[in-house]
């Protein structure tokens, strides 16, 4: 394998802001159109692991999958300003130099120890992987975390660098703007969409996720019906495991 087509591993969170009176919001990040990856797409928050993530994971995340808790917790604070995963929260002014810090490419352990606060890996609940194999794209290989929002947090905000907008939404009301041309959706990001539309809250989506331990998703490809399909293992909680071609959006 080429290195253009080597796994970058990632991590993103799926970040849940259960409702009194309807199904749980989640956050969404819409990618600058200029983007190599996605670019225009509504994209849940996250990146890539940097070598600073594996380093500190070696000392306060035991889990084999420490390093992408670390990082799904960094990319949150840097593209939405959001303190999941830490505990204590930090105060508004601590946790706006601990986004600039990080902005400018400062350790993560000493921004947080700066900011007065630190690492909870355990508030992520692992939800799925993805691993997509197809030529001449770029390739995550990227784990998907559940988290709540805190109570306390503050308002999220863009970062206005690698993503142009945000929004709290329903899974189904942007699956429901993908369908009518007014969002763009990746297929991975469909698939997870259409699976947290199942549930009425951030314990039921926990539950589930418990319920179905994470395998490794590789679509792959499948004539069904006489059309190429892009598809996945039906095993997995999902409730959509298909796409026709001519309709998938790769990233």
């Amino acid at each position: 394998m080429s290195d253009s087509q080597t796994p970058i591993p990632a991590a993103t969170l799926v970040i849940f802001r259960d409702a009194a009176d309807g199904p749980p919001e989640l956050l969404m990040v819409e990618r600058a159109k200029q983007m190599v990856f996605a670019g225009g797409a509504w994209v849940f928050p996250g990146g890539r692991i940097d070598p600073g993530d594996y380093a500190l994971a070696d000392t306060l995340a035991p889990q084999e999958d420490g390093a992408s808790r670390i990082a799904a917790i960094r990319e949150t604070i840097e593209e939405a300003g959001l303190p999941v995963g830490l505990d204590p929260l930090p105060s508004p002014d601590a946790l706006a130099a601990l986004r600039a810090a990080l902005h400018d490419g400062q350790d993560f352990a000493v921004a947080l120890a700066a900011a007065g606060t630190a690492l909870d890996c355990d508030l992520l609940h692992p939800f799925a992987r993805w691993l997509p194999a197809h030529a001449h794209m770029r390739i995550f290989d990227t784990r998907f975390f559940l988290a709540r929002l805190p109570a306390d947090a503050p308002c999220a905000s863009v970062d206005e660098t690698e993503n142009v907008r945000l929004r709290w939404t329903t899974a189904q009301a942007l699956l429901d703007d993908a369908d009518a041309g007014r969002a763009a959706i990746i297929f991975p990001t469909r698939r997870n969409l259409e699976r947290l539309a199942l549930y009425r809250d951030f314990d039921a989506a926990v539950a589930d996720a418990r319920a179905h331990p994470v395998r490794t998703i590789t679509p792959y490809l499948e004539e069904r019906d006489g059309a190429p399909h892009l598809c996945i293992p039906d095993d997995l909680g999902y409730p959509v495991t298909s796409e026709i071609m001519t309709g998938v959006l790769r990233g």
